[in-house]
C-alpha cells in the first residue's frame, strides 16, 4: 500500500509540475509546494485500506479550497500527462480499471 501512496504522491507532483510552470511561470512555486505537502501529508494518513480515489471516498478530509485547487490542478494537467510524462500517466489510468 505504501508504494500506491507513493506513486500518487509522485503523479501530483508531476500535475503540479505540469499546472505551475504553465500557469505561474515556476517549476513550483510557493503556493504549489504548500499544497503538495499537504496532500502528500493526507495521503499517507489516508485510513482507507485500499485506498478509494479521493472523491468517492465518504470521509471529506480536504479542506473546499484545496479540493477545488486540486480538481482546478488535475482538470489542467490531466489531458498533458500522457504528453510530458506517458508511463506515469498510462499506470495512473489503469489503476482504476
Amino acid at each position: 500500500m505504501k508504494k500506491e501512496i507513493e506513486a500518487e504522491i509522485l503523479t501530483l507532483g508531476k500535475m503540479l509540475g505540469i499546472y505551475c510552470g504553465a500557469r505561474h511561470g515556476a517549476a513550483l512555486c510557493p503556493a504549489c509546494l504548500e499544497l503538495l505537502a499537504g496532500a502528500s501529508e493526507r495521503l499517507r494518513r489516508c485510513p482507507r485500506e485500499p485506498k478509494p480515489p479521493c472523491r468517492k471516498c465518504p470521509a471529506n478530509c480536504w479542506p473546499p479550497d484545496q479540493r477545488q485547487r486540486l480538481r482546478e490542478v488535475m482538470r489542467f494537467a490531466g489531458p498533458r500527462m500522457p504528453l510530458r510524462h506517458p508511463l506515469l500517466a498510462l499506470k495512473h489510468y489503469l489503476k482504476y480499471f
